[in-house]
């Protein structure tokens, strides 16, 4: 199943990972590949019927202090025409996303925890003499939300006649001023359904409702990443927070504005911004994630969790807790972003982890419906997150899908079962060369996380392709100034020597993934 990520500009189609699937053993591969099974795969959304004979799972694939209010009263005006819309670019009716295509799930909003942030007064000192940037980021953010607790978001109705329809979807932004020393809060209609919007054609349709300032779309346009630059004047305003409000599908679905609005769940979260990047908070995020994947090892350990694909080792022992932390960035790093800018683009999924920790992308909804930091997928209990609980009972996974998957820890449990669960399927002689090497040899379950086994068997023959042996294998190093090797590649070691060999074409988007994957795997070391 494809993933075609709104903040991107894909050169490789997109793949959400994971996903369910049924992997049906096939007759033995050619020579070259014989000791590697063959799966079979269906698309994520297809329900999953268990055949008789081997059944597998494939994989491919916030604001510290976040809360959510619910919307008691909201303010419902009418109007016969829609507004105009400032930067107005004609929207195609195949352009228009299915309506709550990347919605949040109101199950996701309502398991917030509903804690007020911080009022103003109850602060510390915002700009204190000698005080790290890392802690007045914080601080701003604290604020930013506590500006938005009590802003009430304007639904505006269009048609008359029992015909009404809700016009577009109101959002707000807290704008710190660092010249005047004070708050705007900025108030912006975007289009609702969500458009399929990807940077370069064309810009993203909004009304600007606050007046004296001006805006730019940057990024985004569902509840985890939709961004906006503010000015007044000169002055570029500081972005540090955005309330943003998450509407009942099934009422959406059965055209009930009116009361879709009334129930709508505002999320108060702050998406990157380039406000909120420092160095502390991108080491705090490493350490964070780290931690984090340790700590579901942990609980793997304690509860004596088996592995399945190494019977009589447990499942904490065999996969390490570095490979998950490095899904956990990897999922949420844009493709683009890695191509334009390499490894920074992972500072920017580290600082965000950083600055919120638990919270961040929770949020994060893929068009196939993928979901949290880890993109785990489900479809009425029959997909991949459901079938990992099943298959790994002794995880005590949380049952629950919305919940399961945007708590972070309990996902990262999830992704260890299914990659121990993917390497059960894959060939001896990947198993071998895996459990003398898992990090490095960890492309493998990686690119079945990504892709599923069919990725996996493309993978080997390709290193076949290259000469390439399993256990000639390196950690990625750098290449040099003026090389011609061309990435995505693997790193072998020849003699004393460890060089890069690209990756023959088999799957642009998967050989990305892994690239992605060895480019960040030093980062948790």
């Amino acid at each position: 199943m494809q993933r075609w990520r709104q903040q991107g500009r894909p050169r490789y189609p997109q793949y959400d990972a994971p996903f369910a699937s049924i992997m049906v053993m096939m007759s033995l591969l050619p020579p070259v590949s014989a000791l590697l099974s063959s799966f079979a795969r269906v698309p994520r959304g297809a329900s999953l019927a268990l055949p008789l004979l081997v059944i597998a799972i494939c994989s491919g694939c916030i604001a510290s202090g976040g809360r959510i209010e619910p919307v008691d009263d909201p303010p419902l005006g009418s109007d016969t025409a829609p507004a105009p819309l400032l930067h107005d670019v004609p929207v195609a009716a195949s352009e228009a996303k299915s309506e709550g295509d990347s919605e949040v799930p109101v199950a996701v909003a309502e398991s917030e925890q509903h804690e007020a942030p911080p009022k103003p007064g109850d602060l510390p000192e915002l700009i204190v003499r000698g005080r790290t940037r890392d802690l007045v980021i914080r601080d701003l953010v604290a604020e930013g939300q506590a500006q938005l607790r009590d802003v009430q978001l304007q639904y505006v109705l269009t048609g008359k006649n029992g015909h009404e329809v809700l016009r577009g979807r109101p959002v707000a932004f807290a704008l710190w001023s660092e010249a005047q020393k004070n708050w705007t809060i900025a108030h912006l209609e975007i289009p609702r359904p969500p458009v399929k919007w990807k940077p370069g054609r064309g810009e993203l349709p909004f009304t600007l409702r606050t007046p004296g300032i001006e805006a730019r779309h940057v990024k985004g346009t569902g509840a985890e990443r939709l961004m906006f630059t503010f000015s007044r004047g000169d002055e570029e305003l500081k972005v540090y927070g955005r309330k943003f409000p998450v509407f009942d599908n099934t009422l959406i679905k059965k055209k009930r504005w009116r009361e879709a609005a009334a129930t709508a769940r505002s999320i108060v979260y702050l998406p990157f911004t380039r406000d909120t990047l420092d160095p502390r908070l991108i080491t705090g995020g490493r350490d964070f994630l780290l931690a984090t994947a340790r700590g579901a090892m942990d609980e793997l350990r304690d509860a004596r969790v088996p592995s399945e694909a190494f019977p009589g080792e447990l499942l904490a022992d065999v996969i390490p807790a570095q490979v998950i932390a490095t899904l956990a960035v990897i999922e949420q790093t844009d493709d683009e972003d890695f191509l334009d800018k390499g490894r920074d683009a992972f500072d920017d999924v580290l600082s965000q982890y950083g600055l919120k920790r638990e919270e961040a992308y929770r949020y994060s909804v893929s068009s196939a419906k993928a979901l949290g930091p880890m993109q785990f997928t489900d479809r009425r209990g029959h997909g991949t997150y459901s079938f990992v609980v099943r298959s790994c009972r002794g995880a005590q996974l949380d049952p629950n899908f919305e919940r399961g998957s945007t708590r972070l820890q309990n996902a990262m449990k999830a992704a260890v079962c299914l990659l121990d669960i993917d390497l059960s399927q894959m060939s001896s002689e990947i198993r071998t060369a895996y459990r003398a090497k898992p990090d490095v040899l960890g492309i493998f379950p990686v690119a079945a996380y990504n892709g599923g086994g069919r990725n996996v068997a493309k993978l080997y023959r390709a290193l076949n392709r290259m000469g390439v042996q399993l256990a000639e294998l390196r950690r990625a190093g750098q290449l040099p100034p003026g090389s011609a090797v061309v990435c995505p590649c693997v790193w072998r070691e020849e003699g004393s020597l460890v060089q890069a060999v690209s990756i023959p074409r088999y799957n642009r988007e998967n050989s990305g993934y892994i690239e992605k994957y060895q480019s960040i795997l030093s980062l948790f070391d």
